[in-house]
């Protein structure tokens, strides 16, 4: 690239504008990619929470299954399994008795509570996507608007001069157009990045709403439901 043309060249003879929307993009690629970084690994580690689901279900009471989960306290699926036992013990007095005077059974109890947490979990995982959605949907028009002001003041300094030879009208032209470029740069990585996390979420929410079902089944039934046949497990109410 010619010395007198590039990404420096637009800094150093750029106005206030050049440089602010240069700098607005650069803040918005940082801002998506931490994003995807943090997201990613929260995935991640929800991933490796999962697995442990099933040995949660092997161990011999529910303490002994809460150690399976971990002592992690952003763990949602030790969220889940709390909140159900949480539930469960609401249900019923010391006596006995029925303590809901609403007419609420216990199936309809555990599930709500059960549906909170799920709620709270999706609200957790689906933060900062719309710091990407943002991104990749207004980044493209960002770069746009940089290479009409760089035209705008390409043209002006062409028409002072009094020069419009194809040499000194190229050169700050596809200088202008290096902003749409940034601005293609900047939204990819934030459209893909954000669909990637979309369907890691769905898979997350997916393994927490069946490990939900299971805990709904053991705490009105005691018995967790499995390929649609009831099966008796080892596991007992704390």
């Amino acid at each position: 690239m010619h010395p007198h043309f590039g990404l420096a060249n637009v800094w150093s003879q750029g106005d206030l504008v050049t440089r602010g929307v240069f700098l607005l993009l650069g803040g918005m690629s940082l801002a998506s990619w931490a994003v995807i970084s943090v997201k990613a690994l929260d995935q991640r580690r929800c991933a490796k929470q999962a697995k442990a689901t099933e040995q949660f279900w092997t161990a011999t009471d529910f303490a002994a299954g809460l150690a399976q989960l971990g002592p992690d306290e952003d763990n949602p699926f030790r969220t889940l399994a709390l909140e159900g036992r949480d539930a469960s013990a609401h249900i019923l007095q010391k006596d006995g008795r029925p303590r809901l005077q609403d007419g609420m059974d216990a199936s309809d109890w555990v599930t709500r509570c059960l549906r909170n947490a799920i709620d709270d979990c999706t609200a957790q995982l689906q933060a900062g996507l719309a710091i990407l959605a943002s991104v990749g949907s207004t980044a493209p028009f960002v770069g746009l608007f940089g290479t009409v002001w760089g035209i705008y003041h390409a043209l002006m300094s062409i028409g002072v001069a009094g020069q419009a030879t194809i040499d000194k009208v190229a050169g700050p032209i596809g200088e202008a157009l290096i902003m749409t470029a940034l601005g293609l740069a900047v939204a990819i990585p934030a459209v893909l990045g954000y669909n990637a996390l979309v369907r890691g979420n769905k898979r997350v929410l997916h393994k927490l709403n069946r490990f939900a079902h299971d805990l709904h089944a053991y705490f009105v039934t005691g018995a967790r439901v499995a390929g649609g046949e009831r099966k008796v497990l080892q596991l007992k109410k704390a």
